[in-house]
């Protein structure tokens, strides 16, 4: 079952190389914050973390996001 630690768990063990991490630098902005740059490395990891699912079949159908959702909403409001 997906569950939300699951989630922090794999993007915590996802690794990425240097060549495809410049990859993605290259087309970041000249000039950027420090702040900026910790966000755009955020949404890599995640990124990158989606694909691998992907690839993996490590996904869930809309039916089941649709009733986990509804399960969600009704113990959270």
């Amino acid at each position: 079952m997906f569950s939300f630690v699951t989630c922090i768990y794999k993007m915590r063990a996802l690794m990425i190389t240097k060549e495809k991490l410049r990859e993605y630098i290259d087309q970041f902005p000249d000039e950027l914050s420090i702040d900026e740059l910790i966000e755009r490395l955020l949404f890599v990891q995640k990124l990158e973390s989606r694909i691998n699912e992907s690839l993996q079949n490590d996904t869930i159908d809309e039916h089941t996001l649709k009733l986990q959702m509804e399960k969600w909403f009704e113990l959270n409001g």
